[in-house]
């Protein structure tokens, strides 16, 4: 197994000057040749060296550092048009939608602000291997799947920092610096967008860099495989970020184990903590054992106990429905759904707000025309009737928790 960087006498004239300044490593894997370009998703020159490369050598596959999805959202920016909004809460998908949102706005501010497009050298990448009639390979983990394991990898109170900061950025109208640019063009995307916990936190950075390093060597292994050992030639171009070059490299040269059970064990999504649910439930059962006592002791200070639950749990949840411009059957749908929550596992209130609301409002086709420029502003989460379900199902969701722990709090305290 040989690992070389490139050297200047390998390249053609072109090559030198489209690859001055872009780290590109040469490898053998398996009888697979390999040469792994580093790229910065927010540069003109990654472009340029994916194209030198292609045009100036023969390459029988490109891999590049996509999944299916982010793909498919490259190809078909519009694909999102065609989202349909009720499903997507009604299947708890919600969370994940705005997070992919959230990290989208920070995209767009890039491109506004230099007028670079994230992702280029990997439509690049992908468009010159459709035009060379050779396949390409998606060799990255799901996003989906990387954010969730990266959130429960995370303890409860880094939640709410990872939370702050994603709100953060929809929030901040400053520009981005030339200097977080530069860092952008050594790191990733993922990465970048969570820095200030991802550097902090050693599990955090193994969800967002490390696994993703295995997972696409893992791949790639995996895909060269199954070339045709019999073929003249066996090469690949990847295309990765530069900040995956060193580790998806180092793993691609020492990986041992079966590369496709390998990247099955890092798909997986990890089970949730139950602590916090059992937490909760235990929570709300001990909140109406007391309720239960309040009669107990007497009727009237039972319905002043049964009361306060529900105007502060509905009044809460009402609240945030009111925050996010929801309609007024939404709002009242929330003041219903906060107080019984706990007798609807699994369906926050959040959902059935949210549900109501886009049901009402239904999304037009402008509002997933313009849902990208929208929300890279704040006052468009509440212009964009997209935006504006999925902030109303976030906001009636803390409202019903921060009732329910007032509620208690409240309840408790009357009966001492």
């Amino acid at each position: 197994m040989r690992r070389t960087p490139m050297l200047p006498d390998e390249t053609t004239p072109n090559e030198v000057t489209a690859l001055t300044g872009q780290p590109v490593t040469r490898m053998t894997r398996d009888g697979v040749d390999y040469v792994i370009l580093g790229t910065a998703h927010v540069s003109r020159a990654s472009v340029e060296a994916v194209n030198a490369l292609l045009d100036t050598e023969h390459f029988d596959a490109v891999a590049v550092e996509l999944c299916a999805s982010r793909a498919h959202g490259i190809r078909d920016p519009e694909a999102f048009k065609q989202m349909d909004l009720f499903q997507v809460i009604r299947q708890g998908k919600a969370g994940m939608v705005a997070a992919s949102l959230v990290l989208g706005s920070f995209q767009k501010r890039l491109a506004a602000q230099y007028g670079i497009e994230p992702g280029a050298e990997m439509k690049a990448a992908m468009d010159g291997a459709d035009a060379r009639g050779i396949p390409v390979w998606l060799v990255d983990r799901e996003v989906g799947t990387t954010l969730k394991r990266a959130w429960r990898s995370v303890g409860f109170f880094q939640r709410f920092g990872l939370l702050a900061g994603m709100l953060g950025s929809v929030f901040e109208r400053e520009d981005i610096a030339e200097e977080d640019i530069e860092k952008l063009k050594q790191s990733d995307l993922l990465e970048s967008a969570f820095s200030d916990f991802a550097k902090g936190s050693a599990p955090l950075y193994r969800a967002l860099i490390a696994e993703r390093d295995e997972f696409m060597a893992a791949k790639l292994r995996e895909y060269g495989d199954r070339m045709d050992p019999a073929a003249p030639s066996r090469k690949v171009l990847v295309v990765i970020g530069a900040g995956h070059l060193k580790g998806m490299s180092a793993e691609l040269a020492n990986q041992h184990g079966h590369p496709q059970a390998l990247s099955d064990e890092l798909a997986v999504t990890p089970p949730a903590a139950k602590w916090p649910k059992f937490l909760a439930v235990g929570i709300v059962l001990a909140i109406f054992a007391v309720i239960g006592f309040a009669f107990y002791r007497n009727p009237s200070l039972g319905k002043e106990a049964l009361l306060n639950w529900v105007l502060l749990t509905g009044g809460l949840s009402a609240l945030g429905a009111l925050i996010a411009g929801a309609h007024p059957l939404s709002i009242i749908a929330a003041f219903v759904a906060g107080p019984v929550k706990p007798f609807r596992p699994g369906i926050p209130s959040g959902a059935v707000s949210a549900m109501v609301e886009a049901w009402i409002r239904k999304p037009r086709v402008v509002d997933f025309e313009q849902l990208r420029d929208d929300i890279t502003h704040w006052t468009g989460w509440w212009k964009n009737r997209v935006a504006r379900t999925l902030l109303n199902f976030f906001l009636v969701c803390i409202g019903t928790i921060a009732g329910e722990y007032i509620a208690g709090i409240h309840i408790i305290r009357s009966l001492l």
